[in-house]
């Protein structure tokens, strides 16, 4: 399952639809409106593997790792969103929920950091094809 952080714009969570992406927006399609960081963790342990994409960088943190879920930073403007979401997912690396689980992923146009489960350190990663 595909979860936005709730203030992505209708705009973006509409282009991920149109691209035919899964995607379920907090306060919109899932969960409650005003729904607070904190709250987001607990959240996401109570779903089947969810990956969270939002640009809040509090979310880039390797101690909130955790094999049942993948959490998203997306450090680009609010309407890079879609386009970010749709490389993120159709990376070799990330373009199945297995592969995703258990990882933190920062995500740039230049490039990913990942943080995988149990990992020492960060890894970047070079965006492949367009």
């Amino acid at each position: 399952m595909n979860i936005l952080d709730e203030n992505v714009p209708e705009s973006e969570r509409q282009s991920l639809r149109d691209r035919r992406i899964p995607i379920r927006q907090i306060g919109y399609d899932i969960g409650h409106k005003g729904l607070q960081d904190q709250e987001i963790i607990p959240f996401l342990h109570r779903l089947r593997r969810p990956t969270f994409f939002t640009r809040d960088s509090d979310f880039y943190e390797p101690k909130l790792r955790h094999a049942n879920y993948c959490l998203v930073y997306l450090a680009v403007s609010q309407y890079q969103v879609a386009t970010l979401v749709q490389r993120v997912l159709r990376h070799s690396d990330f373009n199945t929920q297995v592969k995703r689980m258990g990882t933190i992923i920062r995500a740039s146009n230049t490039n990913l950091t990942v943080w995988r489960l149990h990992a020492r350190e960060g890894i970047d990663i070079a965006w492949r094809n367009r």
